[in-house]
């Protein structure tokens, strides 16, 4: 079936006026050094707003053809887009929402490149400068927001759920939103859409006009997670551990909905930084929550971080089950406490500088399937250690499942082999199993094929 486009010249609002022209030269380059593939991508992802499809592969080879050129002006800058979604348009014209994240995209490819990675300024080989880039990102993309008490939570979950899942996490925003707190989600569909579409009800009836919806992606993930239009910051960081670490520094609280090995990997990763010891004593609500239908779901992940990162792991979250108002009371109490310790020690309310990082968990992980077999997953470390290295599992099986390159190395090499202690790989095991019976790693009615195998090593890591 041949999929319906446009041409269209589009120009910007408000958000990216002027470029340079050596800006505009690299976005023009289709040399392998050049940004162009990289924009093209992301590009085409948020003008593919609203499509069911959960595979970047498949969106590129979808819109071959399609193409995105900066023109420069004296009077500033516009796009041309040729044979781009028909979907992202109205009578001809680009839908408002789209236009805006498609100047976004523009915006932090081309800050990222220059002000980032083109320059000494940042040190991306430290602990430090990796978090002093990632709010120079934020603060270019002008979403942090000074001088307002702490309010923004952000929500996680996967984005193949269920319709009684999603309408929870509709229900969960909504109680959210009628108690004035603004949402941060990874931007998709599913968890990523209902949370926003029911904090927007609630900041309607209590007349909250300036509501924040916050989408945060990053090139690898978001040709498979395509902004949802509620989104009304979006911003794009360079990988997903950068992208991450965004989630924990803006936000003030997190609720996890249902997903699968994406929500896995974000749960790890947060709990991994809580587990540090300089971060115990420093308060993070942290929610686990789902429909009565999902109690199985949440008490598999139980199990799992238990059986791995201890119970330590299990003080630092609270599982609610089917009771939205209680979960949104509960998250409110909490930001609560955030803000106190935030004005007892100086920090500031719109990013969290305190919260410590290991570096293990910012350095970008490239899951090769070298990497995949090489990861230290035995108890013989740090429990946040481990915590770092499980989340590194989990990314490389989203990789699998729904990247661009991830797929294609999948379909060239075959699975990403996964080895460990005895004990984790039958709690991976049994976990990821439960995924596959669940249908939470692909969209309903589409077939899953694992691109992972697990085997345990022979005797426990001395």
């Amino acid at each position: 079936m041949k999929n319906e486009v446009i041409d269209a010249i589009v120009s910007p609002e408000g958000r990216l006026d002027v470029l340079s022209r050596a800006e505009v030269n690299k976005l023009l380059d289709t040399s392998q050094g050049g940004l162009y593939r990289t924009f093209r991508n992301c590009s085409l992802a948020v003008l593919n707003c609203g499509s069911t499809m959960d595979d970047g592969k498949e969106l590129l080879e979808r819109y071959p053809s399609f193409s995105i050129r900066v023109i420069q002006e004296q009077r500033g800058i516009k796009l041309e887009v040729k044979d781009a979604p028909a979907s992202a348009f109205v009578d001809g014209k680009m839908i408002t929402g789209i236009k805006e994240h498609l100047f976004a995209v523009l915006r932090d490819i081309i800050y990222v490149s220059d002000e980032i990675y083109d320059t000494p300024k940042f040190d991306l080989n430290s602990s430090y400068g990796i978090t002093n880039a990632v709010f120079h990102i934020l603060r270019n993309a002008n979403i942090l927001r000074p001088r307002i008490n702490p309010n923004l939570v952000v929500c996680w979950g996967g984005h193949s759920i269920s319709r009684k899942e999603y309408d929870y996490t509709k229900q969960v925003g909504h109680e959210m939103g009628l108690r004035g707190l603004d949402i941060c989600t990874g931007c998709g569909p599913g968890a990523m859409k209902g949370p926003m579409k029911g904090a927007a009800i609630g900041h309607a009836k209590q007349r909250i006009k300036h509501g924040q919806y916050l989408g945060i992606s990053e090139p690898g993930i978001i040709a498979a997670e395509s902004p949802n239009p509620i989104v009304n910051d979006l911003v794009i960081l360079p990988d997903i551990e950068k992208r991450l670490e965004a989630f924990v520094r803006a936000g003030h609280g997190i609720v996890v909905f249902p997903g699968g090995a994406g929500t896995a990997e974000e749960i790890l990763y947060l709990l991994g930084i809580l587990l540090h010891p300089d971060n115990m004593d420093m308060p993070f609500p942290l929610i686990f929550t789902g429909p009565a239908s999902a109690a199985d779901y949440f008490d598999q992940i139980d199990r799992f971080i238990e059986g791995t990162l201890g119970k330590a792991a299990r003080q630092r979250y609270r599982i609610i089950v089917d009771d939205p108002a209680r979960v949104a009371v509960e998250m409110l109490a909490g930001i609560k406490e955030v803000r106190e310790f935030r004005k007892q020690t100086g920090d500031a309310y719109y990013f969290n500088w305190q919260l410590k990082i290991d570096k293990v968990f910012q350095m970008p992980f490239i899951p090769s399937h070298d990497n995949m077999k090489n990861l230290a997953l035995h108890k013989n470390q740090e429990t946040h250690l481990l915590a770092a290295h499980l989340r590194r599992a989990f990314s490389g099986i989203v990789a699998g499942n729904v990247k661009d390159e991830g797929i294609r190395a999948i379909e060239q090499y075959g699975h990403f082999e996964i080895q460990g202690d005895a004990g984790i790989m039958q709690l991976m095991d049994s976990l990821l199993a439960s995924f596959v019976t669940q249908h939470r790693m692909k969209l309903p009615g589409k077939k899953y094929v694992p691109c992972y195998r697990i085997s345990q090593n022979a005797e426990p890591v001395a």
